[in-house]
């Protein structure tokens, strides 16, 4: 009789580290554990340095320290930690694996962070995104925004673009709030990006856009009025266009401050979330000239649900 799994999978991009442990039952099922994410700003001046920032380091070392501990009350069989933009060209690139590879160890010997591929990261997003979502209403169209790049996935085409909330804010919208010609710069840099998304993902052949990541679920528990952060009112829901850009003006339009004081914006968002916007809306402008969608769906579930659907069918 197949034993019961518990495995977890862990994502450390250039703003947040987040994880995931579900266990699989001898019947079959799958139950979801938890799931956690914390901003760590792993990439905190590492477009301008090349070079992880040591405060960085430790910030990210305590959140996963803390998974890990989560990981043995779970029993956790198998782990895998993917990194991404923040750590790909980082000189001290070394400090930080060593550093997962130590915490991780404790879980599953040999074990510790791995610079995936660009198809692998594609294809693992792509099935978590759209697990959820019937197949009947495709072809998808998976945009997963994160701190540094913004992936766009389809099922037969995937590009990751070097545009991001946390990229963004240090590149060009410094003030705060930022400045209209903060938010020109932003502007010009994201449409940039955004055509050579399009040299290789056709936005008119897309049924859905599926927005993940903690800029696509913020925006959507905004837009809802939701009063603190839920992720079951969160996933799988569809917001207009014209609702995303009333939220997004506001969002622009205060402080740093000010946006952390709505329960909905996570500690460490709040200062980055405008340059989010920036993306969002640029993308938004560029559906609207190759389709007729006006809205995305969005799903709680990414990278970290494709990763652990692996490790449970391979887990012995």
């Amino acid at each position: 009789m197949t034993r019961t799994r518990t495995v977890a999978a862990v994502d450390c991009g250039t703003n947040s580290i987040r994880f995931l442990i579900t266990r699989k039952h001898a019947d079959g099922t799958q139950v979801e554990i938890a799931r956690r994410n914390t901003i760590v700003r792993l990439g905190q001046g590492v477009d301008e340095t090349g070079r992880l920032h040591p405060e960085a380091i430790e910030r990210t070392r305590r959140a996963l320290s803390a998974y890990v501990d989560e990981m043995l009350h779970e029993n956790v069989s198998r782990v895998r930690m993917v990194a991404t933009s923040a750590t790909r060209d980082a000189s001290n690139r070394d400090d930080f694996f060593a550093m997962t590879r130590e915490l991780l160890g404790r879980i599953q010997p040999g074990a510790q962070a791995e610079v995936i591929t660009g198809d692998e990261e594609a294809a693992l997003s792509f099935a978590g995104a759209t697990a959820d979502i019937d197949p009947a209403r495709g072809p998808f169209c998976v945009i997963d925004l994160g701190g540094g790049s913004t992936e766009f996935v389809t099922e037969h085409a995937a590009i990751s673009t070097q545009m991001g909330c946390v990229r963004l804010t240090e590149r060009f919208m410094r003030s705060n709030p930022p400045t209209e010609p903060e938010l020109i710069d932003a502007r010009v840099f994201t449409r940039e990006r955004l055509s050579e998304a399009r040299s290789v993902v056709d936005f008119a052949d897309v049924g859905i856009f599926v927005g993940c990541a903690g800029t696509f679920t913020t925006l959507s528990a905004l837009t809802q009025g939701l009063g603190e952060y839920d992720p079951v009112c969160i996933h799988l829901s569809e917001v207009a266009f014209a609702d995303v850009r009333r939220i997004t003006e506001q969002l622009r339009a205060q402080t740093s401050e000010q946006r952390a004081a709505n329960p909905v914006i996570s500690e460490g968002r709040a200062d980055v979330i405008a340059a989010g916007s920036v993306v969002v809306e640029e993308i938004m402008s560029a559906i609207e000239q190759a389709s007729a969608q006006r809205s995305f769906v969005i799903s709680e579930k990414d990278i970290l649900d494709g990763i652990v659907a692996g490790l449970s069918r391979t887990a012995n």
